[in-house]
């Protein structure tokens, strides 16, 4: 079956996305100057700053240029839909954005993306640039919670990112924005489930194949399996479902602070998003935690699969202050900025 997409030319997507968006939000971000694929903060970065430098495979919108701003990343390198940016694309990321503290390199635990970046650090550090690597790994579906490093860094991101820019929005030192950011990311928590699937715009066809009356628990942000395929459940059904995979790896306490994602994958409306969040709400507070924020919406997408993923970050004071920080980007906006 061949998909529906409002596109000229699939070969062109991505690049006539990047126009049109460097277009809607002029007062935010800018390309480099002979390196399209690299999208820069136009906020002033003070010296010493530690450079934040995100990056991925386009068609997972607003994640990863949406997040580049005042307060957030300083600098996004865009891939082709679902594949790693080059190395070139996030030298030139690093270049523009480097105030002299180093750069931190922070995106999904995927192997191509693993390849170019660390080949980006390499290149970078003969030019007397340091580029050090926190990976994201919120998917507990993707590995066991002993392999933790193996897994996928999915919506997750949305919070890690935000910490992390954070940090280095308040000048934290090189070795702290690091540690700040590993932690982030140890008490971050994703789970997804998908329900029809999303098709590349060079192609037009499904990525995978699912039964109109399936849905899959656990599926990846590119079609990856998940950890069960079953008949499709009511919202209260899957929300449980995912739930007890959270609270069981996050061991929080009681009156302890979270905040809470719900994300659709592209194609699930609010209002299916909302359904979701009343049943997150009702699990979180049985379980005596304290809601501090939640965001619902598409913040992490799959092109148009149909779906939905929650996570949950699990505070303590200098994440819930990170959180709270002022930021000011094109997927979303906190707080007042001085």
């Amino acid at each position: 079956m061949i998909s529906k997409k409002i596109i000229n030319n699939g070969d062109d997507a991505v690049d006539e996305m990047l126009e049109g968006f460097l277009l809607a939000h002029p007062d935010v971000v800018e390309q480099v100057e002979g390196s399209p694929r690299s999208i820069v903060s136009k906020s002033k970065r003070a010296n010493g700053k530690v450079g934040l430098v995100i990056g991925g495979g386009s068609g997972h919108e607003p994640t990863f240029l949406g997040f580049v701003g005042k307060g957030l990343a300083d600098a996004a390198a865009i891939g082709n839909v679902f594949a790693s940016p080059p190395p070139q694309p996030i030298i030139e990321c690093a270049k523009a954005v480097n105030q002299g503290a180093g750069i931190l390199f922070m995106y999904g635990n995927y192997a191509g993306d693993v390849m170019n970046f660390d080949m980006a650090a390499e290149m970078l550090e003969l030019e007397g640039i340091e580029a050090r690597t926190v990976l994201t790994t919120d998917d507990i579906a993707s590995a066991p919670i002993t392999e933790r490093e193996n897994r996928r860094g999915v919506a997750g991101n949305f919070f890690i990112f935000k910490a992390t820019g954070a940090a280095c929005d308040l000048m934290y030192s090189f070795d702290d924005v690091e540690q700040l950011a590993q932690k982030a990311n140890a008490r971050t928590f994703t789970m997804g489930v998908a329900t029809n699937p999303c098709s590349l715009p060079q192609t037009l066809r499904p990525n995978f194949e699912i039964g109109p009356d399936e849905m899959e628990i656990g599926m990846g942000i590119h079609g990856e399996p998940g950890v069960r395929r079953d008949t499709l459940r009511s919202a209260d059904e899957i929300a449980d479902e995912i739930m007890d995979a959270i609270l069981a790896e996050m061991s929080a306490l009681p009156e302890d602070k979270v905040c809470v994602l719900v994300n659709s994958l592209g194609a699930t409306p609010l209002m299916e998003l909302y359904i979701l969040n009343r049943r997150v709400n009702e699990r979180l507070i049985a379980a005596g935690l304290q809601i501090h924020r939640t965001w619902v919406g598409p913040y992490c997408t799959s092109m148009e699969m149909a779906g939905a993923s929650i996570s949950v970050m699990h505070l303590d004071s200098e994440l819930e202050k990170l959180i709270d920080h002022p930021c000011r980007c094109a997927g979303f906006a906190t707080g007042e900025l001085s």
